[in-house]
C-alpha cells in the first residue's frame, strides 16, 4: 500500500457569505459560506483509489481532476477559511480489502471525509465502512448504480450505470415498438449491460434481445450474421478487452455498421484507436471528452492538464464537494451531508445537482461521434442531454 501525504498552503482569499445561503443554489463552492471547526487544525481528506492496477490509467486522471478542482473551488489557497486541507493519498490497487484497510486506517487518524474509489467493487465496500463509522465518503469514477442510496454518508462525483444506457436510448426516440440488440460477452460484465438495456429500454417499449459471445471467441463473423438477421433498430456494444479491434473490424466488414444505428460507450482517449477504420460509422454515448462542454471549470481544468479526459470532471466534482462540505460543515460530518444534498454547482460538464433523496448525481451526458482515425481521432459533441433527462429513477436510501 502507497502513502503519500500532501499539505498545500497559499495566502488565504476565501470570501464569507450570508450563512442564510440556500443548500439548493447553484454556485461554485467558493461561494460559500466558511464552517466550522479547529481553525487550526487541517481538514483531513483521505484519496483512497488506484494508483496502480488495472484502472491505473482511470485513477491517474481521476487525481488529476481533483487537485485542478480543489484549486478551483478555494481560489487557489488550498484552504478552508484559514484551515489548511491536507490530503492524504492511498493506493487500493482496484482492491476492495486494500481500500477498506486504507480507509479504516485514515478513520482511526481522524480523517472524516474520504473519496476515490475508482473501481465499482471498491465503492461498494467502502460505502458501509463510512456509514458505520459516520465520516464523508465521495465515490468517484465508479459507476455502479448501487452506490446511490447506499447510505446517508455515501455520494459519488461520477455518473452511474444508468445515466449511460438512458443516453443510449436517446438515439432512437421514442422506443415503443423498437427491437434493440445488446452484443455483449459472456459473463457477469455482458450481463449487467443486457439487465440494464433491458430495464431502462426494454421498459419504455422497445423488444430487446441478444447476442452473446464467448470472453475467448476470436472470429466474430457469426456474431454479425446474427446481428444482422435480427434487423434492430439500435444495436447496443458492451464489449471490453483486448479482442475489441478484431470486433469491430468484423462489424465494419459485414455491413452491421451500416445497417443499423450501433451504440456504444465512448472510453478513454487510448482507447480510441481500437475503433480503427469503424470509429466514425459508431455512435457514441459519453461521459464526458475533451470538447464536449465550455464552462468556467472546464476552462480551469484544460489550463492544469491540457487534455481533459473522461474521468478528470469525476475528481473535479469531488474536490468541489469536499470543500462545500469543509466549509459548512466545519467537523460535523452530518452537517456536511446536509450541506450536499440538494445542492446544485457549475461543475466541468455543466450544471450538477446532488438529489437529496437518494445522493443520485444529476449530470449532462452527451451523444458523440469521432472523426479521423486511429490516433488522429477527434470526438465531437452531437447532442447534449441535461441532468433532468439522465436522472434516474429514485431509490430509497439503505441506510
Amino acid at each position: 500500500m502507497t502513502v503519500r501525504t500532501t499539505r498545500r498552503a497559499f495566502l488565504s482569499a476565501a470570501t464569507m457569505m450570508a450563512a442564510a445561503l440556500a443548500a439548493t443554489a447553484c454556485g461554485s463552492p467558493q461561494d460559500t459560506a466558511t464552517g466550522g471547526g479547529d481553525s487550526a487544525a487541517p481538514v483531513k481528506v483521505g484519496l483512497v483509489y488506484s494508483q496502480s492496477g488495472a484502472l491505473a490509467s482511470y485513477g491517474k486522471q481521476y487525481i488529476e481532476g481533483f487537485k485542478a478542482g480543489l484549486d478551483f473551488a478555494t481560489k487557489g489557497t488550498g484552504k478552508v477559511g484559514d484551515r489548511k486541507i491536507e490530503l492524504t493519498e492511498v493506493d487500493d490497487a482496484g482492491d476492495p480489502a486494500k481500500a477498506v484497510s486504507a480507509a479504516k486506517d485514515l478513520i482511526g487518524k481522524g480523517t472524516k471525509i474520504i473519496a476515490g474509489s475508482t473501481a465499482s467493487g471498491v465503492a461498494l465496500q467502502v460505502a458501509p465502512i463510512a456509514a458505520q463509522n459516520k465520516v464523508l465518503f465521495i465515490s468517484g469514477p465508479a459507476a455502479t448504480d448501487a452506490v446511490t442510496g447506499a447510505n446517508k454518508y455515501t455520494f459519488r462525483s461520477g455518473r452511474q450505470s444508468y445515466q449511460d444506457v438512458v443516453t443510449a436510448k436517446s438515439f432512437i426516440g421514442d422506443p415503443a415498438g423498437k427491437k434493440v440488440v445488446v452484443f455483449a460477452q459472456d459473463g457477469a460484465f455482458g450481463d449487467a449491460n443486457e439487465a440494464a438495456v433491458k430495464a431502462v429500454i426494454g421498459s419504455a417499449g422497445a423488444t430487446v434481445t441478444s447476442v452473446r459471445a464467448p470472453a475467448s471467441a476470436t472470429e466474430f463473423t457469426p456474431f454479425a450474421s446474427q446481428i444482422k438477421a435480427a434487423k434492430p433498430d439500435l444495436l447496443f456494444v458492451a464489449w471490453a478487452g483486448t479482442t475489441a479491434p478484431a470486433m469491430w473490424q468484423t462489424l465494419d466488414q459485414q455491413g452491421v455498421l451500416s445497417s443499423t444505428t450501433v451504440v456504444t460507450g465512448l472510453d478513454i482517449r487510448a482507447s480510441w484507436p481500437t475503433f480503427g477504420a469503424a470509429g466514425a460509422k459508431i455512435s457514441f454515448l459519453s461521459h464526458y471528452f475533451d470538447g464536449a462542454s465550455d464552462t468556467e471549470a472546464s476552462k480551469a481544468l484544460k489550463a492544469t492538464v491540457n487534455t481533459i479526459d473522461l474521468f478528470h470532471p469525476d475528481g473535479f466534482a469531488a474536490a468541489q464537494m469536499v470543500v462545500r462540505a469543509a466549509q459548512e460543515g466545519g467537523d460535523d460530518v452530518d452537517k456536511m451531508v446536509t450541506a450536499l444534498e440538494g445542492w446544485s454547482f457549475d461543475g466541468v460538464k455543466g450544471k450538477m445537482t446532488i438529489r437529496a433523496a437518494d445522493h443520485a448525481l444529476l449530470q449532462p451526458m452527451f451523444q458523440a461521434k469521432l472523426t479521423g482515425s486511429g490516433t488522429a481521432f477527434t470526438a465531437t459533441a452531437q447532442k447534449s442531454l441535461t441532468g433532468d433527462e439522465t436522472a434516474p429513477p429514485a431509490v430509497a436510501m439503505k441506510g
